[in-house]
């Protein structure tokens, strides 16, 4: 995590664990993620419109990320998780009421947590109290685990002991940011 605060989102359990950059356990919550199973983002799907998304093309994708502050098309305060495929984690929205997503994290199970477009929706919450603290100002580590890939195979690449770059400026809005 390079001194930073860090996040394991568990894909297959559908829970997320925060840690400040000492490595110290901040908080664990259930999320919500992509509703498709996989591992990776659609090529070129942060620059479609939400609209032409296929639901089996709305994946959370694994891997390690460099994450940051920003804003959504609303405004609304996020962390972007992968930029250019529109993955962010922000607090849940429960726009469609069919959709159930409050009751969703809700549950116990982790089975009906599958529900968003890719992003990872948070109880409102633990996101205001735990998440948005600390990324206020500062990048941090998103580590999504893999549900279908080895571990090996996600994260055993990245261990060349070299920083990713980091961008600079605000991260706003793109057109299309998925939920």
């Amino acid at each position: 995590n390079q001194h930073r605060p860090f996040v394991i989102v568990d894909k297959a359990e559908a829970c997320v664990f925060v840690f400040a950059s000492s490595g110290g356990l901040l908080g664990a919550s259930p999320v919500l993620l992509g509703s498709a199973s996989g591992d990776d983002s659609v090529l070129g799907i942060g620059q479609r419109a939400i609209q032409n998304i296929r639901p089996e093309e709305r994946t959370t994708p694994t891997g390690r990320f460099v994450a940051e502050p920003g804003r959504n098309a609303g405004g609304e305060d996020i962390v972007w998780v992968d930029y250019d495929a529109a993955v962010s984690m922000h607090r849940v929205r429960p726009i469609n009421p069919p959709e159930r997503r409050l009751e969703r994290l809700a549950t116990i199970s982790s089975s009906d947590n599958r529900i968003a477009y890719g992003c990872i929706n948070l109880p409102a919450a633990f996101y205001n109290n735990v998440v948005s603290p600390l990324f206020a100002g500062t990048s941090g580590i998103v580590y999504l685990l893999p549900e279908s890939k080895p571990l090996k195979a996600v994260f055993g690449a990245a261990q060349t002991g070299k920083s990713p770059p980091l961008r600079t400026g605000p991260l706003v809005a793109i057109p299309n940011s998925r939920d």
